[in-house]
């Protein structure tokens, strides 16, 4: 059985939020912060939710 990713429920968050706010990116900061905060956390490639943050990160 696969491990549960450790982000998974700040991903989930995010979407709810953006879907309860038609896709409003700035009414989710918040919840999005919380996702980078779990990303922080984690050695890179641990969390797949996290690789498309990892990606940003290289090109700035």
């Amino acid at each position: 059985m696969p491990r549960k990713d450790p982000c998974q429920k700040q991903a989930c968050e995010i979407q709810k939020c953006l879907q309860a706010n038609n896709y409003v990116e700035s009414k989710c900061q918040a919840v999005i912060q919380e996702l980078c905060k779990c990303c922080a956390q984690y050695p890179k490639r641990r969390s797949v939710v996290c690789s498309g943050f990892e990606k940003e990160e290289e090109e700035t």
